[in-house]
């Protein structure tokens, strides 16, 4: 049996910030499966708000 593990791939620099536009550092993957991208100032801003949403914060 073959377990498959699906990753998402690394942050580069086209990647930019969803509130912004500056490079996005932070991906937030949301429950329901979508993504939201940001860069450090935003994932600090928005940090608790998407703790308690149960995402999960990657970069």
């Amino acid at each position: 049996m073959t377990t498959t593990t699906l990753t998402r791939p690394e942050l580069t620099a086209a990647d930019r910030c969803d509130r912004c536009g500056a490079a996005a550092k932070v991906r937030a993957v949301l429950p329901s499966g979508g993504e939201l991208l940001f860069c450090n100032h935003h994932a600090r801003a928005h940090e608790d708000r998407l703790r308690e949403m149960s995402a999960q914060l990657e970069g």
